[in-house]
C-alpha cells in the first residue's frame, strides 16, 4: 500500500509521514507542492492521497479535483480553515473526509481513517430501501469508503442475498419497505445473525419520535433520520464497523485459544451441549499429541507451543470449514464431526492422522516428527460429557496399542 502526502508544511508533513509508517508500515510519499504532486501521480499508483487544501501553486483546493477526477484516487483533505460553502463543495466532490490541522489528534484521525479505508475494501454493504434514489444515493456514499455495495430493492429481497452471501458485515435498510418493512426485516435478520456477526443500521425519513428507539430496540445498532449530510453518515457507519469490530475481538478472546487460536473448551461445551436433544448425528474425535512433553524437555516450551501452533493450523485446515476444532488443554485437541457416524469419522481422522505422521513440523531448531493418537466416539442417549468420556477412553486405548493410531467404535 503506497500513501502521498501533499503538504507544504514540513512538519506537517514529516509528523503525518511518521504516524502512517508507524502504524500502518507502509510507502510514503511527500510532495510539497502540486508540480512535484502530479509528477509522483504519474508515474506511482496510491491507494490514498492525504492533499492540503491551500498550496502553494494551487491555493483553491485544485489538487483535490485533480486526484478525484483525472487520478480517480481517493482523497483525504487537510486544511487549516474551512468555511461551510467549502465543505459542501469538498462533500459534493466525494472526498473520503476532511481533517483541520488542529492538533496531533487531527493527524492520528487521518491514520485511523486510511486504516479503515483499507480495511473497508473486504467489507460488503447491504443497502435496502425500495426508493432508486435514496438507494443509489447511500451507494455512492459507501463507494466513497470503498466499500463492497449490495442493492436490494425491498426487505424480502434483502432476506434472500443475505442467505446467499453471509458474509455481509452491514446492513442499512429504509424503514417503509412493501413486502418486508425495516422492522420486520431486522427482526428476522437477528434470528440468524448475531450482533458479533451483522451489524444493522435504520433509516427512515418518517418524523416519528419513536423510531430510533424502535429500530434499536428490535435488534439495529444506528438509526438515521432521512435526509442527512454526508458526514453523519461516514460517521455513524465508521463508529457502528469499530464497534463490530471491537464485539468480533473481544468474542475471539473468550472463545478462541490464545496460543493457537483454535476454539475453547468452554466454546465447544457450549456450542454443541444440546446434540443429544436435536437428535443430530455426532460424533467426536479426541486427539492427543504423541510424546509431546519430550519434546518441551528437549527443545523448551518455545519450540513446544510452535509444535501446537501449526498442528493446530493443521486440524483447521482440514476440518475447520465445516466442524469444530477446539483446544481442550495442553497437548489435547477436539473435534466435533456434527452430521457424521464414528465410522466416517475414524475414515477422516485416520487419513489426517497419516498425512501428519508424513510430514515434519519445521521449527526453529529444525525440523520435527509428530504423530498423535486420537478416540472416536458417536453421541447416543447421552450428555456431551459422557460421549467426551467415551472417547478419551478410546484415546487411552489407542496410547496403549502403541500410539499414532485411532481407536473408534467401529
Amino acid at each position: 500500500m503506497r500513501i502521498l502526502i501533499v503538504e507544504d508544511s514540513d512538519a506537517v508533513s514529516k509528523v503525518l509521514k511518521h504516524l502512517i509508517v508507524q502504524e500502518l508500515d507502509c510507502d510514503v510519499d511527500v510532495a510539497p507542492d502540486l508540480a512535484t504532486a502530479i509528477t509522483l501521480l504519474d508515474v506511482n499508483q496510491y491507494f490514498v492521497v492525504v492533499a492540503d487544501l491551500n498550496l502553494p501553486d494551487a491555493p483553491n483546493g485544485e489538487i483535490v479535483r485533480l486526484v478525484l477526477n483525472s487520478y480517480h484516487t481517493t482523497c483525504i483533505v487537510l486544511t487549516g480553515n474551512l468555511d461551510s460553502q467549502q465543505r459542501k463543495e469538498l462533500l459534493k466532490l466525494g472526498i473520503a473526509d476532511y481533517v483541520l490541522k488542529e492538533n496531533r489528534y487531527s493527524y492520528h484521525y487521518v491514520v485511523k481513517l486510511i486504516s479503515r479505508l483499507k480495511r473497508n475494501q473486504q467489507v460488503k454493504v447491504l443497502v435496502a430501501d425500495d426508493s432508486v434514489v435514496s438507494r443509489k444515493f447511500v451507494r455512492v456514499l459507501l463507494e466513497q469508503h470503498l466499500f463492497q455495495v449490495i442493492e436490494a430493492h425491498d426487505g424480502a429481497q434483502a432476506l434472500t442475498i443475505l442467505k446467499e452471501q453471509p458474509d455481509i458485515q452491514l446492513l442499512i435498510t429504509d424503514y417503509n419497505m412493501p413486502n418486508v418493512d425495516g422492522f420486520e426485516l431486522i427482526l428476522r435478520v437477528r434470528e440468524q445473525f448475531s450482533r458479533e456477526k451483522l451489524a444493522i443500521i435504520g433509516l427512515s425519513n418518517d418524523n416519528d419520535e419513536s423510531l430510533s428507539a424502535r429500530f434499536i430496540k428490535n435488534g439495529a445498532n444506528d438509526f438515521l433520520q432521512k435526509p442527512f449530510v454526508h458526514e453523519e453518515f461516514h460517521c455513524r457507519v465508521l463508529n457502528t464497523l469499530d464497534s463490530l469490530d471491537m464485539i468480533r475481538s473481544l468474542w475471539e478472546s473468550a472463545n478462541r485459544d490464545y496460543l493457537t487460536q483454535a476454539f475453547t473448551r468452554r466454546y465447544f461445551f457450549k456450542k454443541h451441549q444440546n446434540e443429544q436433544q436435536d437428535h443430530n448425528v455426532f460424533s467426536v474425535a479426541l486427539i492427543d499429541i504423541d510424546f509431546f512433553k519430550k519434546v518441551n524437555d528437549t527443545h523448551g516450551h518455545d519450540v513446544g507451543d510452535q509444535v501446537l501452533i501449526e498442528f493446530a493450523k493443521r486440524l483447521e485446515s482440514a476440518f475447520g470449514q465445516h466442524f469444530t476444532v477446539a483446544r481442550f488443554g495442553g497437548e489435547e485437541f477436539v473435534v466435533a464431526f456434527k452430521g457424521l457416524d464414528a465410522e466416517k469419522t475414524h475414515t477422516l481422522m485416520d487419513k489426517f492422522r497419516q498425512q501428519c505422521a508424513n510430514k515434519v513440523i519445521d521449527t526453529s531448531v529444525g525440523p520435527i516428527n509428530m504423530t498423535f493418537s486420537c478416540g472416536v466416539a458417536t453421541l447416543r442417549s447421552e450428555s456431551i460429557d459422557s460421549v467426551i468420556n467415551r472417547a478419551d477412553e478410546y484415546l487411552y486405548l489407542a496410547k496403549g496399542a502403541g500410539r499414532n493410531r485411532v481407536v473408534s467404535t467401529c
